[in-house]
């Protein structure tokens, strides 16, 4: 992974989906002097069947701002759109470009957006939605024809200094972020916040849960990275 930025944003759909595997990478580079910042298109309050969905969405923002303090990232920020049936359009890349505009990232970081996790695993809507709107979105952020109503009175300026977009999760990754031991537990860390989640998912031991996926799941990725455990990403050059 390229590691000459020092601002990053993440845009995922739901609270959870940083923590299944980028979180270990994010804390590597706060550790490292970056500033990250989360942007969340829902609160998740389809999320958890146990939960009416108001429930949901209030547990699920404060167990997302504790995964977020336990890699280090400070600013997280909730957008609001409907968890399960994100529609895909102009409405969702233009909140995602207001927020590149905001944040002037050089990196953004997102989760798959492709059809399948790789095989025959299906990949879900808001998935798939959100990520190819984050990509668009970085190219909408540096046009100031696109969202105008953004610029002037709203406050924004164009921003073209988005240098990549790293796909995490993906079933076509490209690179890689080799995470330190320290990195690997805050990233458990910030998995097991979200103790209701996965709790809701029928795990009855959350921290045994994370460490086995997160720490597993580095080590199987180290066979394609030098021996390394790392996080991997297909990485976009903009």
């Amino acid at each position: 992974m390229p590691l000459d930025w020092r601002r990053g944003l993440a845009v995922v759909a739901h609270p959870d989906d940083l923590e299944y595997g980028a979180s270990g990478a994010v804390a590597e580079w706060v550790e490292g002097g970056r500033e990250i910042a989360y942007v969340l298109v829902t609160r998740g309050e389809a999320g958890i069947d146990s939960l009416p969905p108001e429930e949901s969405a209030r547990v699920r923002e404060a167990e997302q701002m504790a995964g977020a303090a336990a890699v280090g990232v400070r600013t997280v920020e909730f957008l609001d759109h409907a968890d399960g049936v994100i529609e895909e359009g102009p409405a969702l890349r233009a909140d995602l470009a207001a927020a590149v505009r905001r944040h002037r990232p050089e990196l953004v970081i997102t989760l798959n957006h492709r059809d399948t996790w790789g095989g025959n695993t299906w990949n879900t809507p808001d998935h798939r939605v959100v990520g190819r709107a984050v990509l668009d979105a970085v190219g909408d952020a540096g046009n100031r024809w696109i969202f105008p109503e953004q610029l002037g009175e709203g406050g924004l300026e164009p921003w073209n200094g988005v240098r990549w977009v790293a796909v995490a999760a993906s079933p076509r990754s490209t690179h890689a972020q080799v995470l330190g031991d320290a990195a690997l537990e805050r990233g458990v860390a910030s998995l097991v916040a979200h103790r209701a989640y996965v709790t809701g998912l029928g795990e009855t031991d959350p921290e045994g849960y994370a460490r086995s996926l997160l720490i597993g799941g580095s080590e199987r990725e180290s066979e394609r990275f030098g021996g390394r455990r790392c996080t991997p990403f297909e990485l976009f050059p903009r």
